[in-house]
């Protein structure tokens, strides 16, 4: 067994190796990777850490008194909205599609009625739980 330090994005592996000897045909499985304590990172300190852009405001952040709130089940990008304030819907209906993982996932209108805003904007990333739209019933 031959034991290796192995640095991955970041994180340190300790791995142990056996050496296959003789004629080669028989393969020793290899031991699992062990994963030790990452590395601290080290900072200069002429260094200065990147400020994060701060995230785009929704277009409303709150949904009105008594309206019936839809929220991102996951989080994604938005590709389509297919409706805007004031519409009507009804139960089933089509709302916005929001991309994730690669899919495109419909979300629709759990009631009948009008909707009272639209909470995010065409391209927009979305968290799961984030405000969408809401309907008044």
């Amino acid at each position: 067994m031959r034991k290796f330090v192995i640095n991955v994005n970041g994180n340190r592996y300790e791995v142990e190796v056996e050496e296959v000897t003789g004629s080669g045909n028989v393969i020793q499985p290899a031991a699992a990777p062990v994963q030790t304590a990452p590395a601290e990172p080290v900072v200069q300190p002429a260094q200065k850490a990147a400020v994060p852009e701060a995230p785009k405001p929704a277009v409303n952040a709150s949904a009105p008194e008594g309206a019936v709130k839809i929220t991102a089940p996951m989080p994604g990008t938005i590709l389509d909205i297919l409706v805007n304030t004031g519409d009507q819907v009804k139960k089933g209906d089509i709302l916005l599609i929001l991309e994730a993982m690669k899919m495109e996932n419909e979300i629709v209108s759990p009631q009948d009625g009008v909707i009272a805003s639209v909470n995010t904007s065409k391209g927009a990333s979305v968290n799961s739980g984030d405000l969408l739209v809401s309907i008044n019933g």
